[in-house]
């Protein structure tokens, strides 16, 4: 990925050059996310896995979970990974073990407007659209597109062929009941 110019919606932790410093504050930061799970605030962290080499990832995060019963989700793909649908494949993955292993009650999501990739994937799925915010990129201010998706949205979506292992095991560590 060296020398190649990231999309304007990328997130700065894309590696699109080696950049030692970049790759540590990164891996600090999902370090610091996962010894600071807290019942009332947690992120999960997924890799994505193509053919045994890591190309993206998936998180899941709940903020007063146990109250709410409301996720959001984080995706990101390596520019090589996507247009080959796991976009699709892993938000799918993540809304599975959310709403059938966790039993959230709505999911959100966020992308940039220009990200049209990521908002194909969130109406796909059936997210609703739910506003927009606005978020520095690069030092500018630029868009973001909201989404939220309901259970019943997500029910009638839900995959039977998705397995989810190891939940039960999970959720006191999280709280979640």
């Amino acid at each position: 990925m060296a020398g190649r110019q990231p999309d304007p919606f990328d997130d700065p932790m894309s590696l699109y050059e080696d950049n030692p410093l970049r790759e540590r504050k990164w891996l600090q930061a999902i370090w610091r996310g996962r010894g600071t799970v807290r019942p009332e605030s947690w992120r999960l962290y997924f890799v994505v896995l193509l053919g045994g080499e890591a190309v993206g990832m998936q998180d899941l995060i709940g903020v007063n979970f146990d109250r709410f019963r409301t996720v959001t989700t984080f995706s990101w793909l390596a520019p090589g990974a996507r247009r080959q649908g796991l976009g699709r494949e892993m938000r799918a993955a993540i809304l599975h073990l959310a709403f059938g292993g966790f039993g959230a009650a709505e999911a959100t999501s966020e992308a940039f407007f220009d990200n049209e990739a990521s908002n194909r994937v969130s109406g796909a799925l059936g997210y609703r659209p739910d506003g927009r915010d606005w978020a520095t990129r690069r030092g500018e201010p630029a868009v973001l597109n909201r989404w939220r998706l309901g259970r019943e949205d997500w029910e009638v979506r839900r995959r039977s062929d998705i397995e989810l292992i190891g939940v039960e095991e999970c959720k006191p560590v999280l709280s979640i009941q």
